[in-house]
C-alpha cells in the first residue's frame, strides 16, 4: 500500500501513462523471474524529499516490473532482520540454506 505522502502521486495520470507505457516495454514479465508482473517498483525508493522529482518517479531507467513475489522479496526479505541463505539445523546451528527459485 502506498504511504500517505505518495497517494496522489500514485493517482496522477503522469504516474498512470508512465506506469502502462513501462508495463508494455517489459511484456508484462517480471524483470527477475520472468512470471507475469503486476507492480512497478521504483529502484530508488520514494521519498518525501524525491517525490516531486520526475527524475526519480517517472524516469523508466528507475522503474523494475516485478511479480508479487519479487515485490515481496525486494521489501520484505531485503529489510529483513534475518540474513537470506541461512537457517538453523535442529541442534540450533548455523547453515546454508538451498538458494531461492528467484
Amino acid at each position: 500500500m502506498a504511504k500517505d505522502f505518495a497517494k496522489s502521486f500514485y493517482n496522477s495520470s503522469a504516474w498512470k501513462k508512465c506506469r502502462g507505457s513501462y508495463v508494455e516495454t517489459k511484456q508484462g514479465l517480471c524483470e527477475r523471474c520472468r512470471e507475469p508482473g503486476n507492480i512497478v517498483h521504483h529502484i530508488e525508493y520514494l521519498t518525501p524529499y524525491n517525490i516531486n522529482n520526475p527524475d526519480v518517479t517517472l524516469n523508466h531507467e528507475n522503474l523494475e516490473l516485478l511479480c508479487a513475489t519479487c515485490h515481496q522479496h525486494e521489501h520484505y526479505l531485503r529489510n529483513s532482520p534475518t540474513v537470506e541463505g541461512v537457517m538453523f539445523d535442529e541442534q540450533g546451528n548455523l547453515i546454508k540454506r538451498d538458494a531461492p527459485p528467484f
